[in-house]
C-alpha cells in the first residue's frame, strides 16, 4: 500500500494550508519513505488533493450514468429526496480506509429516505483496477447498498468540481448543496476511526429539517485520475 504526495509538499505549504494539512503532508512523506513496495513511478502519479468546496446552495448538477449492472441512474430518479453524491473509486487508499464506514452509513441512512450514489470518474485505461467490472466486485466486497456509477466521460466529476477520492456532496430534498467535504477527520495512518461523524451530523440535520452547520472541512484523497488532456481548470 502506498500513499500520495500532497502537491504543496514540493513547493512548501502556503499560508492558507492548515496545520493539520501540514501534518498530513509529513505523514504521507513518512509513509512513502518506509514503503519499499511502492515504485517511484506510482508515487509520482499518486497526488493527494483537497476538495474544491463547491459553494453551498449550488443546485445539484445533472448526471445520467450506468451502475454496475448497466442500469442508467440519473438525478431525476431522486426527486424530493435528500441526495448524497460520493466520488469514490476502487484502488485509492483513502477510499479503502473509509469504505467500511461509508457502507455502514449507506445502511443507516438509505432506510431513512436519503438517496446515495457513488461515482467513479477515474481513467480506467491507465487505472484498470477502477474498471466497471472491478467496480461490480468492489461494490460487493465493500457492502455498498447504493448505486455505484461509472462516469466514463468524467463529465459528472467536472460538473460537481470533484477533485479527490473520496469527495462528498450532500443536497437537501430540493437538491441544493448543504454540505461538501470530508466524511470525518480519519485519515490513513492517523489512528482515528472512520465514524463518518461530520457527514452523519449533516445528514441528521437534513433529515430533521434543520440547517447544516456551515463550518465544513474539505476532504483529502487521491486526485481523480483525469484522462490525458481532460484535466479540469481546477486541477
Amino acid at each position: 500500500m502506498f500513499f500520495g504526495w500532497h502537491r504543496s509538499a514540493f513547493s512548501g505549504a502556503t499560508k492558507s494550508k492548515s496545520h493539520a494539512s501540514l501534518l498530513e503532508q509529513r505523514l504521507f512523506l513518512f509513509q512513502i519513505a518506509f514503503d519499499k513496495s511502492a515504485s517511484a513511478f506510482h508515487i509520482l502519479r499518486m497526488v493527494a488533493v483537497n476538495s474544491t468546496m463547491l459553494p453551498l446552495g449550488t443546485a445539484a448538477p445533472e448526471f445520467k450514468l450506468p451502475d454496475t449492472n448497466g442500469k442508467t441512474v440519473s438525478l431525476s430518479d431522486f426527486k424530493r429526496k435528500p441526495l448524497l453524491v460520493a466520488f469514490i473509486c476502487n484502488h485509492c487508499p483513502y477510499v479503502k480506509h473509509i469504505r467500511a464506514g461509508l457502507a455502514l452509513l449507506g445502511r443507516d441512512y438509505q432506510p431513512q429516505g436519503t438517496a446515495i450514489v457513488g461515482i467513479n470518474s477515474n481513467d480506467v485505461a491507465n487505472y484498470p483496477d477502477d474498471s466497471p467490472a472491478n467496480m461490480k466486485q468492489e461494490a460487493r466486497d465493500a457492502g455498498y447498498n447504493f448505486p455505484y456509477l461509472y462516469d466514463e466521460l468524467q463529465s459528472a466529476a467536472k460538473a460537481y468540481r470533484a477533485a479527490c477520492t473520496p469527495d462528498f456532496f450532500l443536497f437537501d430534498k430540493d437538491h441544493r448543496l448543504v454540505y461538501r467535504g470530508q466524511l470525518d477527520d480519519s485519515r490513513p495512518g492517523n489512528g482515528l476511526p472512520a465514524t463518518g461523524k461530520d457527514l452523519r451530523a449533516a445528514l441528521d440535520a437534513v433529515l430533521a429539517g434543520k440547517p447544516v452547520a456551515p463550518a465544513q472541512k474539505p476532504s483529502i484523497g487521491c486526485n481523480i485520475k483525469w484522462k490525458p488532456g481532460n484535466e479540469p481548470d481546477y486541477f
